[in-house]
């Protein structure tokens, strides 16, 4: 957002005040465009670095950067915080676009990221730059990690006003399925991302606008690096859903009225000037947030003052186009625009992200050239289907492209796209040098069909067949950081093995992150024989027994029934009795909460000689967990201490 002092509009007054600076603002931007007052001789591009903070020993979330800023001191105003306490964001510098201006961000943000390790090492913690930190637990998305900032929590509390529903909820379906509830729009916060910024002239403007829609999807499928959330395999490029969702404040309706997210691709194409998605932008989205404004920019613009528009921007920081219009002020006063790109994930590695912003780059200079109204070329309804194919599949798209035709996405970019972006960082006439080393990382990417979310799937899927999977996401987390250290191109990299979680200590965890979430149940009525039949059908000793609202009424075991046939032989006159579950059940079995520790449970099954613990939340079953999984756990501390 980039304002510390905004608030959530607390009466009429204060919001009539804050929307009359909005109009205004509007109006001046429009009085600016139409008398040439923005900056159009120079190309600058800039970009955002945003991390997660992770403890070494569980590669879970570090919730430290406020110590972490407070020990790096006022003296590097470039390293910012971000929603949650477990993120920061470098702010790069704006540089000319030509020359050696991708390989010195690289290295400026190679730089920052040191800075920012350094400290982080008094702490026994690490950079993961990752769209998704697989490793984040439900739990750790809760208010009390929310970064203490007043402009979070008013952003949180105005979110959390306008939601029309009973709970933020996701509903994301890859190879395996997350449905999930959650009382607070901080899942936000499992998004980081690399956001490139590139300066336009206004004349441009609405041309390139279109431009960066249409590579939206083939760059999110070549820089895909998202697909773990809570232990689930999804989308490539899950931070597309999870970002819209964790932030809908829509809920269901009997009626079809069309109401767009807060975080959207847009509704159309761009046709007048940038104010136009200013425009939509209010006319959709109520106030969320307001500020003491101070400026009167109509006055200011009639006396030849180039005013801040802070209220345009304070409202523009509360809609998250992934292609989102930016006016700012250049070190010589004049104004400007830009294009933030949000699509890319960040990471896995520097010179990876670098390479995705040089593809992007270099194909909006191209594709400004030749396409003079890239909107005559592709509907807009393709370029939309196009980015969430890309998000879902990823690398492994196909695409709706010019004039209708159907093309897979790597052959898209081996045949047009790389060689589009080579010539159009050669119109900017960038160093050749860093041309060849960026571009050729995409060519390789591409080629060997392995992009960070392939990586992390193949390595995931593996290793979940011997390994737990909080094992498995430790594993992912631990090579990736590895890895990046190394700055080796995610091309390179080998998949992880158990071997990469040395440091993996099961004391640490809940219940919740190991507990079986597959669950067989029965209910009451249902008769023994089929309890029976499914438990040796699917090799299990415990099922729970649930009424029809999914909340737990009892627990029956193997032992149970070998009891009950047992009886039932030797008895004659039992065999033509209808047993059913209730008759049989333990009406109040021992249960734990999902967010008990894992030493919590198992004292408990020590304490009171069982083999199995329901996990229950607010009377509702969500799991379980039987000595099975604790042997597993043992055996994989086993061979870690015989290693």
């Amino acid at each position: 957002m980039g304002f510390q002092k905004v608030n959530t509009v607390e009466n009429k007054g204060e919001m009539q005040h804050f929307v009359t600076s909005l109009l205004s603002d509007v109006q001046a931007f429009e009085y600016m465009l139409q008398n040439d007052w923005f900056e159009s001789d120079i190309t600058r591009i800039g970009a955002e670095q945003e991390m997660c903070l992770v403890d070494n020993k569980t590669m879970k979330p570090a919730c430290i950067n406020m110590q972490v800023l407070e020990r790096m001191g006022d003296d590097k105003p470039w390293c910012v915080t971000e929603l949650a306490k477990f993120n920061l964001e470098n702010n790069l510098s704006p540089r000319e676009f030509t020359g050696t201006c991708l390989s010195d961000m690289e290295a400026e943000n190679i730089h920052y990221l040191s800075e920012i390790q350094k400290i982080l090492n008094d702490f026994d913690a690490s950079i993961v730059l990752c769209g998704i930190l697989p490793t984040l637990r439900k739990h750790d998305l809760e208010m009390h990690n929310l970064t203490p900032k007043d402009r979070y929590f008013a952003l949180m509390a105005a979110i959390q006003k306008h939601l029309l529903g009973t709970a933020f909820e996701l509903r994301v379906e890859g190879v395996d399925e997350l449905l999930v509830k959650h009382d607070s729009p901080l899942l936000e916060a499992c998004n980081t991302s690399f956001q490139v910024h590139l300066q336009v002239a206004p004349k441009d403007f609405v041309k390139m606008y279109n431009i960066a829609q249409v590579l939206a999807a083939p760059l999110i499928a070549v820089s895909a690096n998202s697909p773990l959330v809570f232990g689930r395999r999804l989308w490539h490029e899950t931070r597309i859903a999870l970002f819209q969702q964790s932030l809908d404040t829509r809920t269901t309706y009997d009626h079809m009225r069309e109401r767009l997210p807060r975080v959207n691709f847009g509704s159309g194409w761009l046709r007048g000037d940038i104010t136009e998605i200013y425009k939509e932008d209010i006319s959709r989205f109520r106030v969320l947030l307001a500020g003491a404004i101070e400026e009167d920019s109509l006055a200011m613009v009639r006396e030849g003052i180039t005013p801040k528009l802070r209220a345009l921007q304070i409202h523009n920081s509360t809609v998250y186009r992934w292609n989102r219009p930016c006016y700012g002020i250049s070190p010589n006063g004049k104004p400007h625009l830009r294009i933030e790109n949000r699509v890319m994930p960040a990471g896995p590695t520097p010179v990876d992200a670098m390479a995705n912003a040089a593809l992007w780059l270099g194909c909006m200079i191209a594709m400004g050239q030749q396409y003079p109204d890239i909107t005559k070329q592709m509907d807009f309804a393709d370029a939309r289907d196009n980015f969430l194919k890309s998000a879902k599949f990823g690398i492994d798209s196909s695409f709706s492209w010019m004039n209708d035709k159907k093309v897979p996405v790597n052959e898209l970019i081996l045949q047009e796209l790389l060689p589009m972006a080579r010539e159009g960082l050669k119109m900017r006439k960038v160093k050749a040098a860093d041309i060849s080393k960026y571009l050729d990382i995409i060519e390789a990417r591409t080629r060997e069909h392995k992009t960070g979310a392939r990586w992390a799937l193949r390595t995931f899927t593996s290793l979940i067949k011997d390994i737990t999977t909080d094992e498995a996401v430790t594993a992912v987390t631990a090579a990736t950081i590895k890895n990046q250290k190394q700055n080796k191109p995610v091309h390179t990299w080998k998949e992880a093995t158990a071997a990469d979680i040395e440091t993996w200590q099961p004391s640490h965890m809940k219940v919740e992150e190991f507990m079986s979430t597959d669950l067989f149940t029965v209910q009451k009525e249902d008769l023994v024989s089929l309890v029976a039949e499914i438990m040796d059908w699917r090799k299990i000793r415990y099922m729970p027994v649930e009424n029809s609202k999914g909340e737990l009424v009892g627990l029956i075991s193997s032992r149970m029934l070998l009891r009950h046939f047992a009886r039932k032989k030797v008895d004659q006159n039992d065999e033509q009795r209808i047993v059913t579950v209730k008759d049989l059940m333990i009406e109040k079995p021992v249960t734990v909460s999902p967010e008990a520790s894992i030493m919590e449970a198992m004292n408990k099954l020590r304490e009171h000689r069982i083999g199995c613990l329901p996990v229950v939340k607010k009377k509702e079953l969500v799991g379980i967990i039987t000595e099975m999984d604790f042997l597993r756990i043992t055996s994989r501390l086993l061979e870690r201490l015989d290693r």
